[in-house]
């Protein structure tokens, strides 16, 4: 603590991320990284990118993975926004539209970092509960409001809502914006860009960390109406006009364009994810249905805190969050089939 912080720095609760530790022979289920690798072709994009060029500043303007973005999702330039990491879109958007007279409403379980942006901001803020089943129930939104975000599928929970949720949403609240974080989707959800030709509301942000498997590279994106992508560019621009590098741009195009790599690996993490679901329902663990690149589960007769612990002493790592409500649920990331095999022995080892 220094006396030469400004005010609201005292005031902050900066987000814990996940644990990034080195052990030998560390099985890393903790941060929902992808366990395969990014495209290869995104890879050799990358590496071409490498050379005297990098002496130049990188197109602000972001275009060529604006125009993968728009082609890939039959939309324009003018509707696609991009960013370092979905983070950095992600705090844009909490300053440019979610800042308004009347609270934002977001959900009481969700993605960790909405509650530091709302205090970074300024931006008053309702959580609102979830439901008994830890599910967000759309009709509990049915209050005035500033504006409105949700993470879909949810996390950490994973529970995904129908587009016909996300749609009532939209119907419900025409005049206020509605973000939809589809950090998840590819991994068995629906994405609400289908209904962005209806609703002039409706921002849909995604990254390339997840299905993409390029979490070390930061890329992330915003789609939605033109006039809210360009007060995304107005606070970019305010920001940092460079927020892509030329290796980044190359890599996020050639990742975009490869569909079928990004099917592929996604397809192998919602399979392992049926079979290490159906293992800890066999071992007694509750285990929420997700519609992620995790799980979310407890045990009814062992502490969650305890679990991580003996996990974390046989070199596994899994997420295990302190929130009222949620103490006792583990959070686990959907690594390769081996490594969750080698989670399913050990916790038989725990638990029995």
């Amino acid at each position: 603590m220094s006396r030469f912080w400004s005010d609201i720095v005292h005031e902050l609760t900066p987000y814990t991320p996940g644990e990034q530790v080195r052990m030998p022979n560390l099985i890393k289920l903790n941060t929902n990284e992808n366990p395969y690798g990014p495209s290869p072709k995104a890879v050799a994009a990358m590496q071409a990118a490498v050379g005297d060029s990098l002496r130049l500043y990188s197109d602000p303007a972001n275009a060529t993975v604006k125009d993968a973005v728009a082609k890939r999702f039959g939309l324009t330039r003018e509707q696609v926004f991009v960013g370092n990491s979905s983070d950095e879109v992600l705090a844009h958007t909490f300053h440019a539209l979610l800042k308004h007279d009347k609270p934002l409403l977001c959900p009481d379980i969700s993605y960790s970092f909405y509650p530091t942006y709302c205090s970074l901001y300024g931006i008053e803020a309702v959580q609102v509960p979830l439901n008994v089943r830890f599910e967000i129930d759309v009709a509990d939104y049915a209050q005035p409001c500033g504006a409105i975000i949700i993470a879909n599928p949810n996390a950490p929970t994973g529970i995904a809502l129908p587009l016909s949720q996300i749609e009532a949403l939209l119907d419900a609240h025409p005049d206020q914006v509605v973000v939809v974080d589809e950090a998840y989707v590819d991994f068995g959800a629906d994405s609400a860009i289908a209904l962005l030709d209806r609703y002039d509301n409706l921002l849909v942000v995604q990254t390339l960390s997840k299905s993409r498997s390029l979490a070390g590279l930061r890329v992330g994106f915003a789609v939605g109406h033109p006039d809210l992508i360009a007060g995304l560019e107005r606070v970019k621009n305010s920001f940092n006009c460079y927020p892509l590098g030329q290796v980044a741009q190359a890599g996020a195009v050639a990742a975009i364009e490869d569909a079928a790599h990004m099917a592929r690996t996604s397809q192998a993490i919602i399979t392992t994810r049926a079979w290490l679901t159906a293992r800890m329902v066999e071992l007694g663990f509750e285990v929420l249905p997700s519609q992620a690149n995790f799980i979310f589960a407890r045990h009814p007769r062992h502490d969650g805190a305890g679990i991580a612990a003996a996990l974390r002493e046989r070199a596994i790592l899994v997420r295990h969050f302190k929130q009222a409500r949620i103490d006792q649920f583990l959070r686990i990331s959907i690594g390769t089939d081996a490594e969750c095999a080698a989670l399913i022995d050990a916790l038989k080892a725990i638990v029995f």
